[in-house]
């Protein structure tokens, strides 16, 4: 079986978004090669909880020194939790270095001596980041892999206010992370660069397309979610994100506010943030509307699992997991056509609204509303489609396949992806 390094510095079963997608993809490869996982120390309990065995199944590196004090300064700039994403990013990227120099330091050896075929970066998922690690695996002959790299999706025209309220100062020069000394190295000594997105494949130079393949970041663990979806009386919506600007959680209330003054709509809002108290003052008077606040990711489903619809007007998602987790259990999505929830909707399986200006947003999710309120038959046969999708492209086994056939391409043992090759 390939012997398969996978650097994974993010990666923990107990916590959400990137943590969450190293972790999924990191395990999900033990079932298709023999993996031994790398993540960073503050991992390492989550590892053991989940019956990893330290030093056989994984390593964990303390990097602390250098990331605990950077990360509290990311804190503090980004000025309001949750804020300031990409000023985050680029102090990870200032931080970063120091731990592949750890993981160099504890594997080099193994590495330059032939002990691994395979050595994958799997987190950082960020495009900005670059690897000193690519540069020495070429040069012991060993293949790197690459991603999935994901993020930096531009934000929308007219929707300044809200990049203003996220503290995203630094997102106006972020393509200047494509002149940072290491990125075209780390592109070049890559085997092959997996692309989270078609906004981050498209950064990726001409030169290096050849090895570039599109395979979305997030996936679906059957066992956090598994239910079916089992709605009932009158069409009933949820959101499910952070309560903040960019979600759009506001637009819905004003897209829905008609049907729910009609008692043709309800709507579960799962989440909380600093948006809240206006969300709630929004709401006020409007009947059919309930504020859950934040629930553990193995409990959304529960709620979910009674909506027909994902009513999730977000603008700037990279990845769009909670669309492939409404999908899994036969939610149908109503999003915004943009970004990573828009390339993973289909008019089979959900309802895209075209990303206009806030007006014009409110307005198609109302129109689209009212149609599906008007007709919620045509939701059955879609609910059907959004699983069957999520079955056959989204399970993390099956997102682990696909990766081994790259693994077995860069080792020369199968022939290239095509170009479709996730399609």
């Amino acid at each position: 079986m390939v012997r398969v390094l996978a650097i994974a510095e993010a990666a923990n079963p107990e916590w959400v978004s990137v943590p969450l997608v190293g972790w999924s993809l990191a395990s999900a490869l033990r079932q298709v090669a023999d993996v031994h996982i790398v993540t960073q120390v503050r991992n390492r309990d989550a590892f053991l909880r989940a019956g990893m065995v330290e030093g056989e199944d994984f390593t964990a590196i303390d990097s602390e020194a250098l990331s605990r004090p950077m990360w509290k300064l990311a804190e503090k700039l980004r000025m309001g939790e949750g804020k300031g994403w990409t000023m985050v990013q680029a102090l990870n990227a200032l931080s970063y270095p120091h731990f592949e120099r750890l993981v160099w330091k504890r594997f080099g050896d193994e590495i330059e001596s032939g002990q691994w075929d395979i050595v994958h970066r799997i987190t950082p998922l960020s495009p900005t980041i670059s690897s000193s690690l690519a540069g020495r695996c070429a040069k012991a002959g060993v293949p790197f892999v690459l991603g999935p790299l994901n993020g930096g999706v531009p934000w929308p025209k007219g929707f300044e206010a809200e990049r203003r309220a996220e503290k995203e100062w630094l997102s106006y020069i972020r393509s200047a992370y494509k002149l940072l000394p290491g990125r075209g190295t780390t592109l070049r000594h890559a085997a092959a660069i997996l692309a989270g997105s078609y906004h981050t494949a498209s950064e990726i130079p001409a030169e290096h397309q050849g090895k570039t393949l599109y395979i979305p970041e997030n996936g679906i663990d059957p066992v956090r979610f598994n239910r079916i979806a089992a709605p009932s009386g009158v069409l009933r919506g949820a959101f499910v994100g952070r309560l903040v600007p960019y979600k759009g959680c506001d637009m819905l209330l004003s897209a829905a506010e008609p049907l729910l003054q009609s008692g043709k709509l309800e709507l579960e809002i799962i989440g909380d943030g600093p948006m809240r108290p206006a969300l709630e003052a929004q709401a006020k008077g409007l009947p059919g509307v309930t504020f859950h606040g934040w629930k553990a990711h193995e409990e959304v489903q529960e709620t979910l699992a009674r909506c027909h619809l994902l009513t999730f007007p977000s603008i700037r998602e990279f990845g769009g997991g909670v669309v492939l987790e409404a999908m899994a259990l036969g939610v149908v999505p109503l999003i915004v056509d943009y970004a990573g929830p828009g390339e993973l909707v289909h008019p089979d399986w959900g309802v895209k609204v075209p990303c206009g200006s806030r007006q014009e947003i409110v307005r198609d999710f109302r129109a689209a509303l009212q149609d599906l309120a008007g007709d919620p038959a045509a939701l059955e046969q879609m609910a059907e489609a959004a699983r069957a999708r999520v079955q056959s492209h989204f399970l993390w086994s099956r997102k682990a396949e696909q990766v081994r056939h790259v693994y077995d391409w860069v080792l020369g043992g199968k022939a290239a992806p095509k170009p479709d090759f996730f399609d």
